[in-house]
């Protein structure tokens, strides 16, 4: 009886999904292209658990979310990284990502709208990036965790779009977009109009993953059809207001901190990056222990740069309440003046 009622609601889940997911595309998804899995953080998983090969590489950026490292060295897959341009917008190192691959790399990974940077890609870099992909024979990791949250002059444009010119894998997940974090329900998508992942044998080995892995909630399930047919437009415009005027708010704050260089206005996601000038800094030694300090004294916590591998840079979060924000940004900037070189 549970198998059955299961198999319904997940066959129903997956061809919502699809069509859905479809709406972006140049080409209609069919159910048996999209994986229901729990949260986005169990779709890496899944993913990268289906990508290991004895010596395999995988390219990923930096910065970027530190799972994928961490999944990446579990699933025994060696983790080469290649830079975003923060003077660029954060674009992808294309140069430097060709010099990183060799016939040992299974994937690269782009997260976008970016975390941590709140970048959001053009649809000409996007082409680029799956025209190297091509180039080098590997294909597309694509983490869309916070499509379609952006606010500025870039849209969101799918990594699936390009899927002729290089296949896709799109991760995403339905408690950013749609405000539901605790439901835990994520997905894989494949865009693979050549039928690539089949050959190479990359979607049996996500099927057997998702066999030995935990389901999604069943009752999360049924109701998900209904949530991407019956949202109004009204609803995520409301979202995106919200999250435009944060932003806003963010920087504006954080440009009146003069230990606050690099700053740049994010376009999407929760967050941005900024770089630490611990010259106008008095007994701080580096981003460990400005976020460290910062906790300790003014009970703010930002993300050490350290951490994504980008020394003397922080990740700042404007994902919360605006009354909280804008108590947090001015805990910020007295404890930066507290500690503000004497010089």
């Amino acid at each position: 009886m549970n198998t059955t009622y299961n198999k319904f609601y997940c066959v129903k889940t997956n061809r919502s999904l699809a069509d859905h997911l479809s709406c972006n595309l140049p080409y209609k998804l069919s159910p048996d292209d999209v994986y229901v899995t729990v949260g986005a953080k169990q779709a890496i998983e899944v993913v990268l658990s289906a990508l290991r090969r004895p010596g395999a590489n995988i390219l990923l950026p930096k910065p970027g979310y530190p799972a994928y490292e961490a999944l990446s060295v579990i699933h025994h897959l060696e983790v080469r990284h290649f830079d975003l341009l923060q003077e660029k917008d954060w674009e992808v190192d294309l140069n430097g990502l060709q010099t990183l691959a060799d016939d040992k790399t299974v994937a690269m990974v782009i997260i976008n709208p970016g975390n941590p940077c709140g970048n959001v890609y053009t649809h000409d870099h996007l082409k680029k990036i799956a025209e190297t992909a091509r180039r080098l024979g590997i294909l597309v990791i694509a983490d869309e965790a916070y499509g379609h949250l952006t606010f500025g002059s870039n849209l969101f444009v799918p990594m699936g779009q390009f899927g002729n010119i290089a296949p896709a894998l799109t991760l995403g997940s339905l408690s950013k977009r749609w405000m539901v974090p605790g439901w835990r329900l994520g997905w894989i998508a494949k865009s693979d109009p050549g039928g690539i992942f089949e050959e190479q044998g990359i979607v049996e080995c996500i099927k057997r993953s998702l066999m030995t892995n935990t389901e999604a909630a069943t009752f999360v399930q049924a109701a998900l059809p209904h949530i991407l047919e019956k949202t109004t437009d009204d609803f995520f415009a409301k979202t995106i207001n919200i999250l435009r005027k944060d932003a806003d708010v963010c920087y504006e704050g954080l440009k009146e901190i003069p230990c606050f260089t690099h700053l740049q206005k994010p376009q999407g996601s929760l967050f941005l990056m900024v770089k630490l000038d611990l010259s106008q800094l008095q007994g701080i030694k580096d981003d460990m222990d400005f976020c460290s300090k910062l906790a300790k004294e003014e009970s703010v916590i930002l993300l050490p740069g350290f951490v994504l591998r980008m020394e003397n840079w922080v990740r700042v979060t404007f994902g919360i309440k605006p009354s909280l924000l804008e108590v947090g940004l001015e805990r910020i900037k007295a404890f930066c003046v507290r500690h503000a070189s004497k010089c």
